[in-house]
């Protein structure tokens, strides 16, 4: 394991992306982590017991705010929980090495997605879209069954999902990722530690970091412009999920 301070630190710093984007749990942490020493399907799990209440936190605050629309949040539950807890369990059958893989895969594809601004037009469909029930609960169980099979809390699908697919814009789809993560989290949470992913020392220390900065991470997002956030994550995440995978599948 890397020393505390530096589990303490990773955990800090995805706590403020978790208040400022919706996103970077396990989909950020998961790779992080590994790269800093922790093992394979360690690195996967142990930051999903930080997630829930540093997800709570920053949701609460966009709540409060009226940036988060409750009701499509539980439509995305009814469908993303119970996946989830079926991704989870067939996460053993595809490996470690190749859970950290995809997480780096789906980091750059989201990123890519993240780039591109919503027209008003676009916009309005989606909300159509939305008020489709069983195309949002559809749409949120395949999100929920790849945060199960890669134990990420899901929030790096469902803002992109909800912006593009279902017209929310940025801060919209932030928050109301944040509710659906809380409540995501605690299935898949479940289903790692009952087939012994979680290393509960890693997740302490990460936690110590992640909680507190959390809400700090929601007050700064609120002093930068939406769309310009959206792209600077972007890029991030194309850069470091491309980065990682290479490096995952040269290192072998």
């Amino acid at each position: 394991m890397p020393p505390p301070i530096v589990v303490v630190a990773a955990g800090l710093g995805i706590g403020l992306l978790i208040g400022f984007f919706g996103v970077g749990g396990s989909s950020v942490a998961t790779p992080l982590l590994s790269v800093l020493g922790v093992r394979a399907v360690a690195a996967v799990a142990s930051p999903l017991p930080a997630t829930i209440p540093a997800a709570a936190l920053a949701a609460f605050s966009y709540l409060r705010a009226g940036d988060a629309r409750p009701r499509a949040a539980t439509w995305s539950l009814v469908g993303a929980a119970p996946a989830a807890v079926a991704g989870g369990l067939l996460s053993d059958s595809v490996g470690g090495r190749w859970l950290l893989v995809g997480s780096g895969v789906a980091l750059a594809a989201v990123g890519a997605r993240l780039l591109f601004p919503v027209g008003e037009a676009a916009r309005r469909a989606g909300e159509l879209r939305r008020l489709n029930r069983p195309l949002l609960v559809g749409a949120s169980s395949l999100v929920g069954f790849v945060t199960g099979l890669l134990a990420n809390s899901g929030g790096f699908l469902l803002v992109p999902l909800y912006t593009l697919t279902f017209g929310l814009r940025v801060r919209q789809a932030v928050g109301t990722s944040l509710v659906v993560v809380t409540v995501l989290a605690v299935p898949t949470l479940a289903t790692h530690w009952a087939v012994g992913h979680v290393d509960w020392g890693v997740a302490g220390l990460f936690a110590v970091g992640a909680v507190p900065a959390s809400p700090v991470g929601t007050r700064l997002a609120r002093q930068v412009h939406g769309s310009t956030l959206q792209r600077a994550f972007g890029v991030f995440l194309i850069a470091g999920g491309v980065s990682f995978s290479v490096l995952r599948l040269v290192a072998g």
